[in-house]
């Protein structure tokens, strides 16, 4: 079986021109299948203030109005996939732009409003890989901005994290599939003040007696339930570090399995 690796980078690689190109001249080198899915980073916070558009959040999550939607796809969907594109085709990696919309990729329902109303946010409830096999098999590497779609027309801000996931899930009975959390830590820490304490192995029994013993909190929750969500749909890895762990198996990151 062919490996596949999903990758996702987040705002703190897309923020910064350097950490980006040097990102991707990694990505770009990979031989195997690979997909990547990025985050939004600051620059729709950015717009949205010089625009005089309020930004919302609650609990590090964006509330996504009607005005708001309309920025993030030109941002999201438009500014920074374009550019991620356009720099790897310069690097011989041929990639092509997708939302959920695009071959009718990823389906999502809109979040309930209770107890929040996030507004514009989706839920992922199911994902086609069949356009996207066919791009693989012809060595095109899609590249996903963190926007699904209702089937009824209606795009739908949604968590890279769960998009990457879910891809990687999709793909699981087709590929050995490897998920890659690329963000700015060296991999989940065992002490939050302590960049070297990282936890480098974690199993389905040992992430809940991290819980239980609230080494696991606030924003790295949700993240390690995609992980774990992907490991228990027969995703075969999941990494969650600097972009060298994708180089370096020496690197300090952690990695999750069954």
């Amino acid at each position: 079986m062919k490996t596949l690796k999903i990758i996702k980078i987040g705002g703190n690689i897309i923020d910064n021109e350097a950490a980006l190109s040097s990102f991707l001249d990694v990505f770009a080198a990979i031989d195997s299948p690979k997909i990547l899915i990025h985050g939004g980073g600051k620059l729709a916070t950015q717009l949205a203030n010089q625009l005089g558009l309020e930004v919302k959040m609650i609990d590090g999550r964006r509330i996504t109005d009607k005005a708001t939607l309309d920025l993030i796809t030109m941002v999201y969907a438009g500014k920074i996939n374009k550019n991620i594109v356009a720099q790897l085709q310069s690097k011989n990696c041929n990639a092509i732009g997708f939302s959920g919309a695009d071959g009718n990729t990823i389906i999502s329902k809109k979040r309930p409003v209770k107890p929040i109303d996030f507004g514009f946010v989706g839920d992922v409830k199911k994902v086609n890989i069949e356009t996207l096999q066919v791009l693989l098999e012809h060595k095109v590497t899609p590249v996903f901005c963190a926007l699904t779609h209702d089937k009824k027309g209606q795009l739908l801000n949604t968590n890279a994290d769960t998009i990457a996931s879910e891809l990687a899930i999709g793909f699981a009975k087709h590929y050995q599939t490897e998920l890659y959390y690329c963000f700015e830590k060296n991999g989940v820490l065992r002490d939050v003040t302590d960049e070297n304490s990282v936890i480098k192995n974690i199993t389905t029994q040992s992430y809940q007696n991290l819980i239980n013993d609230k080494v696991i909190v606030d924003g790295m929750l949700p993240k390690l339930n995609n992980c774990i969500h992907a490991i228990e749909k027969n995703v075969h890895k999941v990494c969650i570090g600097k972009p060298e762990m994708l180089f370096d198996t020496q690197a300090n990151f952690t990695t999750i399995t069954k």
